[in-house]
């Protein structure tokens, strides 16, 4: 490959292909790849006043990046922090597959750092909250029945397993009936068994007997009103409709859900390395920052029962 890829633009094709064919990456995550490093290769070609070779990524400076990343934060439109770190972290990962696909290392590339994001910390809702999500879903006597089967299905599942968004919505009609375990392929196509509760079981099985849909056995299970895949838009818009009747805060999205997955295993005292291998998780700093809200938790109640508090 590395004798047919002349130019940077080529080099970059050549990658989007290997995310795409190679890595299975999803058509979102490849546009977005594709978006950062190609207005990366953009600016390094107006600063040199042409077209960018293949060996020309080798000698990109650490200055060079740096002055990119200084004009994507710059303008009326400039990028927040944690825009210009996934800018940054597409262009070291194309710069990484350079190295080991077509034999252009560019250690400078490596060494230069990313602005500092703060720690964001994990907003569950509560166990009555979740609970009246799920009741909600319920009662909402302006949709078909299958519909709101649907509905309290996707939350049940979101609390009872832990997954994320995409995760869920990518059942497909071959996984019913769910078993006491599901197999999920998260980030990086790492898959891992998830537990599945009785609770679980009888709502994917009822929403599954109730959608009205010819499905095959490669059909994404949860499906959108007119027939089509349901969406994480969906999905966001269930839990906005949701936590407006209940008067939740705007944290009660569907992520907030895996967030209470977590911190209420936690507060049942499941053990952290577990919970690491439940939510999917590559990095035990990850799973940590639930030990965090929960004693956050623990705190906040303890000064409220406490007589001295």
């Amino acid at each position: 490959m590395a004798g047919a890829v002349k130019t940077a633009r080529e080099a970059l094709a050549a990658w989007l292909t290997y995310l795409e064919q190679e890595r299975r990456a999803s058509p979102r995550t490849v546009r977005a790849y594709g978006d950062c490093v190609g207005a990366y290769i953009v600016f390094l070609e107006q600063h040199q006043g042409g077209a960018l070779s293949l060996p020309g990524l080798a000698e990109v400076s650490g200055g060079d990046l740096r002055a990119y990343l200084a004009f994507r934060r710059g303008g009326e439109k400039g990028l927040g922090p944690r825009s210009v770190s996934q800018a940054l972290s597409a262009i070291r990962a194309f710069h990484r597959w350079l190295d080991r696909r077509l034999d252009t290392p560019n250690a400078a590339v490596t060494l230069v750092r990313g602005p500092r994001l703060p720690q964001g910390v994990p907003r569950p809702v509560s166990e009555d909250q979740a609970n009246g999500l799920i009741e909600e879903a319920g009662f909402d006597s302006d949709l078909p029945e299958w519909e709101i089967a649907r509905d309290g299905a996707l939350i049940t599942l979101l609390w009872g397993c832990g997954l994320r968004i995409s995760e869920a919505l990518s059942l497909t009609l071959a996984d019913t009936p769910l078993g006491e375990t599901v197999r999920i392929t998260g980030k990086g196509g790492k898959t891992r068994l998830v537990p599945v509760l009785p609770v679980v079981r009888e709502a994917i099985a009822g929403y599954a007997a109730a959608q009205p849909f010819a499905l095959g056995p490669k059909d994404v299970l949860f499906r959108a009103p007119r027939g089509g895949p349901y969406s994480p838009r969906h999905a966001q818009a269930l839990m906005q409709r949701l936590r407006g009747r209940l008067g939740l805060p705007d944290s009660a999205t569907p992520h907030a859900l895996r967030h209470s997955f977590a911190t209420h295993l936690l507060g049942a005292g499941a053990d952290l390395r577990a919970i690491q291998e439940l939510l999917g998780h590559a990095s035990l700093s990850t799973t940590q920052r639930y030990a965090d809200v929960d004693a956050a938790g623990l705190l906040a109640a303890y000064s409220k029962a406490h007589p001295h508090a």
